[in-house]
């Protein structure tokens, strides 16, 4: 099997309102056709959204979008602060990001990037006639991984998972638990022909037509994992603080010690 991917480049600055879907589709060298995924970065759609907010208000935007505070680290006078949001995605400052933003702003993720993967591939189908899939992408770090990658917030048109489970592999052992998250890795793999800093938001996956599928398919909402099986809930000193408090408030309960 083989794939390709090729980023889009020639895109203008996106405002508030525009219409993506015809941007895309007139940067497009190559007609898109069946099969076809776009990989967007989301920063693009939060500018068409209007999720702009400015940059003296990042932190408080932070605790706006935050659901519940995972892990902080204080660094001089900075405080790191891994959050869930209200996505469900884990990760620092919420999503809260100022690169590629205007300047004096900051970006907020979009506020249903499942919706607006689906308008956009609604928007190219109905341009271009071609069956496509649309991904969302953001960049994230990883627990005990240096660096980052870019993962699927936003699916449209497009399995975002390769489940293998009930097959055999190559060997003829059967497979429980395998289920490739196929979404995170084309954002991923997209992410080496778009960059940081290449001015490329778009990149165009061919030869996976077999991943494009309906538009009421599972988005990225189904890749988060709930959290009755999340294993690492919190950082080290927020369990420690919170078994702290715990084992203290049963022993207040209990009254005090009497000697024997």
């Amino acid at each position: 099997m083989r794939y390709s991917i090729e980023g889009v480049g020639g895109l203008p600055e996106v405002g508030a309102g525009v219409d993506l879907a015809a941007l895309i589709v007139g940067a497009v060298d190559e007609p898109l056709a069946d099969g076809d995924i776009l990989v967007v970065t989301s920063k693009i759609v939060s500018k068409a959204e209007g999720r702009v907010v400015r940059a003296d208000d990042r932190e408080q935007a932070i605790t706006d979008e935050t659901v519940r505070v995972v892990a902080t680290r204080q660094t001089g006078e900075y405080t790191t602060r891994i959050v869930e949001n209200r996505l469900g995605i884990i990760g620092a400052a919420a999503g809260v990001d100022a690169s590629n933003a205007p300047e004096g702003t900051v970006l907020l993720l979009p506020v249903d990037p499942d919706a607006s993967a689906r308008a956009l591939a609604t928007g190219i189908r109905s341009l271009t006639g071609a069956r496509v899939g649309v991904l969302l992408s953001d960049t994230l770090g990883r627990p005990w991984r240096e660096g980052q990658t870019d993962i699927a917030i936003g699916a449209a048109g497009v399995h975002v998972f390769d489940d293998l489970r009930g097959q055999a592999d190559a060997s003829g052992k059967p497979l429980a638990v395998t289920m490739p998250c196929v979404a995170d890795e084309l954002a991923g793999a997209a992410e080496l022909v778009k960059g940081k800093s290449a001015g490329v938001p778009v990149a165009i996956v061919r030869g996976l037509g077999h991943l494009v599928g309906d538009l009421d398919l599972p988005g990225a909402r189904s890749i988060v994992r709930p959290a009755d099986r999340d294993m690492f809930r919190q950082g080290a000193e927020e369990a420690y603080d919170e078994g702290y408090r715990a084992g203290f408030d049963e022993a207040q309960a209990e009254g005090p010690l009497r000697p024997e």
